[in-house]
């Protein structure tokens, strides 16, 4: 299952770190979620660490981001878009086709960003070329899942439990994570 990415327009007042005052302030964040609706949640509660008990938000945009994937680097505190094409031939006209992915990834410079980029395309199969690779507005990336392995395995856990419990009439079908766990784990035991 592939993530939707959603850019959120979040306008905010921000501390100015040159000059110390406070600015209204409107920025990029991006978000990942299941609908525009979830994404609206998810910016709202995840901008409350940015923000006082006082101080409210206005978000004034939400659009599906065109990021086929997001990888996150560390030491590094800016995040860039590299468009990449995979290269295709086409065996019946013999000519050479190219499609265009875009990655957001994390790095300080233009640079180090080129070299993100041919790091993340390593196990590529097919090839490729980096044409193009600018800085993003985006401030700050909210993955669903942290990437924590202890949560993915919960998950993983979680979706096998599910699919392998039957349900019947007496089950609701939306069961909660530790239902499903019990029922499997009692399973188990028989």
């Amino acid at each position: 299952m592939s993530a939707t990415w959603y850019e959120c327009k979040v306008k905010y007042r921000k501390l100015d770190e040159a000059t110390g005052t406070q600015k209204v302030k409107t920025e990029p964040f991006l978000v990942d979620a299941i609908s525009y609706t979830e994404a609206e949640s998810r910016i709202t509660e995840e901008m409350q660490a940015y923000l006082s008990d006082s101080e409210e938000i206005k978000i004034t945009n939400i659009k599906v981001a065109n990021y086929a994937e997001i990888h996150p680097f560390e030491n590094t505190d800016r995040w860039f878009k590299s468009r990449v094409s995979l290269i295709a031939y086409d065996e019946e006209s013999g000519k050479e086709r190219k499609t265009n992915m875009y990655l957001l990834v994390q790095a300080n410079d233009v640079k180090e960003a080129y070299d993100n980029t041919i790091e993340v395309m390593k196990g590529t199969m097919g090839d490729y070329t980096i044409p193009a690779i600018a800085e993003s507005p985006i401030v700050d990336v909210f993955p669903y899942f942290s990437g924590d392995e202890n949560e993915v395995e919960r998950i993983e856990k979680f979706n096998a439990a599910k699919n392998s419990v039957p349900l019947s009439s007496e089950m609701d079908e939306t069961l909660e994570l530790a239902d499903v766990l019990a029922v499997a784990a009692s399973e188990e035991e028989e």
